[in-house]
């Protein structure tokens, strides 16, 4: 079978994406304070990272981005591994997904009628390799071939182990953006560009995200959606008004649940906030956002929430966007 974003945003409205996968495998209880970050349960607790998406299926998610965003080549041999065993752990982030996917389908997904879902294949930018916290700035010094490499031997090889849309997340940059677009097209693969941003209408390096939109969204046939993650929820209406003034590309939108990281600690600390995650999700749908999930702090029962609100969204008679200011 063959997953289809235009079959899931055709039969469900609005496609749920999955959460967090580091807060999943924390609450199972991993240690994941090391440089490799998620990608270490790829090595040592594969079971738990199945687990974690089979959990996300069960809660209503529609697509699942694999245990990948901080696999690279590089960071991987840093860490001891051999390039031929930083290649299979690439791969097996993918595999473990499609495992994870069929057993769910078999167990309750088939019977419930629910959609066949979309596996994304997670890479984070350059900073992510570089675990010092310039993934949300883009301020790293490495050419421009340099990064092509990295990001292009990643890429065919999800690809390649059967991811169905290559991810580019977190991208604090038009630059890196373009750069990763290249290599969707080079690969003649679909893929989706997501966006961390400062506030709600920049990305992490300062640019206006309606200007990325734009640009992206020229001679990029395979380009399929563009989104925002890792962004306060607070940001994400203004921050899809603006992508929509730059495209006509359906938006994907995951933001964290609220807190705030601090990227020389490594932890998340709880800033408060008026509204809870499941009304968040629902004001996003009403901006227009076409596909809605979470990302840092955000687990199971966040995304039974965006299920719930979809629902909500999906029962009004005609749900207007939320006027621009």
């Amino acid at each position: 079978m063959k997953a289809s974003q235009q079959n899931i945003l055709d039969t469900c409205g609005i496609m749920v994406i999955d959460g967090s996968m580091s807060t999943a495998l924390e609450k199972m209880g991993l240690d994941l304070n090391h440089k490799l970050w998620t990608a270490k349960a790829l090595a040592e607790n594969p079971e738990m990272v199945k687990q974690v998406h089979m959990d996300y299926f069960r809660a209503g998610a529609d697509c699942g981005i694999t245990c990948s965003y901080q696999a690279s080549i590089p960071g991987l041999m840093s860490c001891g591994y051999s390039e031929q065993e930083a290649e299979a752990l690439i791969r097996r982030s993918v595999e473990l997904f499609l495992e994870a996917r069929a057993e769910w389908w078999e167990q309750e997904g088939r019977a419930a009628g629910r959609a066949w879902p979309l596996c994304l294949a997670g890479m984070g930018p350059y900073g992510a390799y570089l675990a010092d916290g310039s993934e949300y700035t883009g301020a790293y010094q490495v050419s421009d071939e340099e990064l092509y490499t990295f990001h292009y031997r990643r890429a065919k090889l999800l690809l390649e182990a059967g991811a169905d849309i290559l991810l580019f997340e977190t991208q604090p940059s038009l630059h890196e953006a373009l750069l990763e677009a290249r290599i969707g097209e080079a690969l003649g693969a679909d893929y989706w560009i997501s966006f961390s941003c400062r506030d709600g209408k920049h990305n992490g390096k300062g640019e206006p995200v309606a200007e990325c939109a734009a640009a992206l969204s020229k001679e990029h046939p395979h380009l399929k959606m563009l989104g925002v993650n890792c962004t306060k929820p607070e940001f994400i209406e203004s921050l899809i008004r603006s992508l929509k003034s730059g495209t006509d590309l359906p938006i994907a939108v995951y933001p964290n649940s609220g807190e705030v990281y601090d990227p020389v600690t490594k932890t998340w600390t709880h800033a408060g906030g008026e509204l809870d995650f499941g009304t968040w999700v629902l004001r996003y749908m009403i901006a227009g956002a076409s596909a809605v999930g979470g990302c840092c702090t955000t687990v199971d029962s966040h995304i039974r929430q965006v299920a719930e609100a979809r629902g909500k969204y999906l029962a009004m008679d005609r749900p207007a966007s939320i006027p621009r200011k």
